[in-house]
């Protein structure tokens, strides 16, 4: 078995806690190098290379794969030049901050014949691959409606997310993963109108709250809910003209190193725990190295940006109105 090298660029809370302890946890990956402006944080990773730029990082020959967890307004920059590099590149969400940036990486992504993926880790759960299944299968009937909901009381002060230019605010941060959801249920190609988008806006600009109810295809009602100021509530609840089924546990997009379960119609699914980064990284190293494996297509993710553009332009509309 070839071990995936991983490059990890950046060193914050989602590389310290998920990323490299998946890494290391598998026996198909390895941390090769880091590359972070704080050094300390860097060598907590554990990796067998510190570099001190990221440039310095895409261009080491030893790293098969970057993943990046910089700031949203960087991710665009340094998946572009990581591919250029000759990496394939892992990046947290939201890939970009508009359609336009998300099409300029998939394009060089394919230009370099590379794998680009958006690491939107609750994908790789099989408890959500199970519901998405289920439903795609057409066990529930004609989709009618989809209410999806993440938020809770974020302490965000002094960070990047209470920043617009540089992609905060909760649509982004957590918005995107009911919009994941909801994309991966009635497919990339489905229509989407925006029916209603309803925002609290911070003292700094960001959206606090966004509630949104989309029309796709003219036949399905997604709603959904982001915030980082309500009490925490996660739920995904997709309804059929013959049953419904549900994410329990209030743990629709986060079940992570514990047991969750599924309800399906009138039965429930229990779901051992798991460790979603490391099927994520697993599974992304597998299909770099010629096996078959799952990974997050491109296409969902320009469909999930695109809605999110749509949103955002309401919401500034809105903004612009008040």
């Amino acid at each position: 078995m070839k071990q995936t090298r991983w490059g990890l660029i950046g060193a914050g809370w989602i590389a310290t806690k998920t990323i490299a302890p998946a890494i290391h946890a598998s026996a198909e990956t390895i941390v090769q190098a880091v590359a972070s402006r704080d050094l300390k944080r860097a060598q907590l990773l554990n990796p067998i290379t510190i570099h001190e730029t990221y440039d310095e990082l895409i261009h080491n020959p030893l790293v098969d794969a970057v993943y990046i967890s910089l700031p949203n307004h960087l991710h665009c920059e340094w998946t572009i030049k990581a591919l250029k590099a000759g990496k394939h590149v892992l990046c947290e969400k939201p890939f970009a901050l508009n359609l336009a940036e998300v099409e300029l990486m998939v394009k060089t992504a394919r230009e370099c014949d590379l794998l680009l993926v958006e690491a939107v880790w609750s994908r790789w759960h099989p408890r959500m691959i199970r519901m998405i299944d289920y439903v795609k299968s057409g066990n529930i009937g004609e989709l009618i409606s989809i209410d999806s909901s993440f938020t809770f009381p974020a302490s965000i002060e002094g960070n990047y997310r209470l920043s617009p230019e540089m992609g905060g605010g909760a649509l982004f941060d957590i918005g995107v993963y009911p919009l994941h959801a909801i994309g991966a249920i009635v497919g990339d190609s489905a229509r989407a109108v925006i029916q209603s988008c309803d925002v609290n806006f911070g003292e700094t600009g960001i959206d606090l709250t966004t509630k949104w109810s989309i029309s796709c295809n003219d036949l399905i009602i997604a709603n959904g809910l982001a915030s980082f100021e309500m009490p925490e509530d996660q739920t995904l609840i997709v309804r059929g003209e013959g049953q419904s089924v549900e994410m329990l546990s209030n743990q629709a997009f986060t079940s992570w190193h514990s047991p969750s379960t599924l309800r399906l119609g009138d039965h429930k699914e229990e779901f051992s725990a798991v460790d979603p980064y490391m099927l994520m990284i697993e599974n992304f190293g597998r299909r770099i190295n010629g096996e078959e494996s799952w990974v997050l297509p491109l296409e969902n993710s320009l469909w999930v940006q695109k809605v999110g553009d749509q949103l955002r332009t309401y919401s500034e509309n809105l903004k612009g109105k008040l």
